[in-house]
């Protein structure tokens, strides 16, 4: 090949990379596509699934969400998604990823399902970046109901940017299960469950006491803030009081912040303009 033909041809190059299709994506853009979908992910051989709303972003803070009580695992999947929709409502922004976990409740004793819990926190935390092509930045918690119960005891395990509870429970298995023994209230599975496995609440206080969020009120290594609708059912009010002056005696906790509304019950964060700003300025100040 001459001279001038080497030269043409290296200005053919030159030319074709500068005219190159504008729209043709380079790899960092492909991960800019969104994605809505659920996924099992697996930590330490121990797998759940998830339901996962991620912007068309390469980069992102991520919220993990934890659904309330279903007690059937066919339920958990569609108290995931609509635990997702929920936060995506109250959310003010849209450039963070939703995790929503379908964690399993069918047959278990209260708190089992921390290892599903903890598997997913997990996967965000070390592979959700390479498995979905993405740059995870800050990492929060959020949990209703028993979800709240979750993200709390994940706060004694696991460091993140910050964890919202909305109405955690069950606060008090003890008061509760005796309610169901004595009469008082109706029978239900979560406290048949443990009391086939311990015996009653009188003979055995402390196997239930160990499955109550009342045991998990010290060591929270995130900031947290706690949502409380003060029309809540009486079961979740009478130990309210009991769980917020233990949790804000810890003096070797992250920063507890507690918002109680009046007017709503069970699920103030969602209901509540006051719980919606609180949540909001936590995530976006942190």
């Amino acid at each position: 090949m001459s001279s001038f033909q080497v030269l043409f041809t290296i200005v053919l190059l030159i030319l074709n990379a500068c005219t190159k299709d504008a729209s043709t994506p380079t790899p960092d853009q492909q991960n800019t596509v969104a994605f809505e979908g659920t996924k099992t992910v697996t930590y330490n051989n121990v797998s759940v699934d998830v339901i996962i709303d991620k912007p068309a972003l390469a980069e992102m803070d991520v919220i993990i969400a934890y659904h309330g009580t279903v007690i059937y695992d066919s339920l958990v999947l569609d108290a995931a998604r609509t635990t997702l929709s929920k936060v995506k409502e109250i959310l003010d922004r849209e450039d963070i990823m939703i995790v929503s976990v379908a964690y399993p409740e069918q047959n278990l004793l209260m708190g089992d399902n921390i290892r599903e819990s903890e598997a997913a926190l997990l996967w965000v935390k070390n592979m959700a970046s390479k498995d979905m092509g993405i740059k995870v930045k800050k990492i929060f918690l959020c949990g209703h109901s028993q979800g709240g119960y979750i993200v709390t005891r994940l706060n004694t395990m696991y460091q993140t940017n910050g964890v919202v509870a909305n109405a955690p429970g069950p606060l008090n298995l003890v008061y509760r299960c005796q309610l169901e023994e004595n009469g008082s209230i109706p029978q239900g599975i979560t406290c048949t469950l443990l009391r086939n496995t311990y015996g009653t609440t009188a003979a055995n206080p402390g196997a239930y006491h160990a499955r109550s969020l009342l045991n998990f009120t010290k060591g929270f290594l995130s900031d947290i803030l706690f949502v409380q609708g003060l029309d809540d059912t009486p079961i979740q009010m009478y130990s309210w009081p009991k769980f917020k002056q233990d949790v804000m005696s810890c003096s070797t906790c992250k920063n507890s912040q507690f918002l109680e509304i009046d007017g709503v019950g069970h699920s103030a964060l969602f209901l509540s303009t006051e719980a919606k700003t609180a949540f909001n300025q936590f995530i976006n100040s942190r």
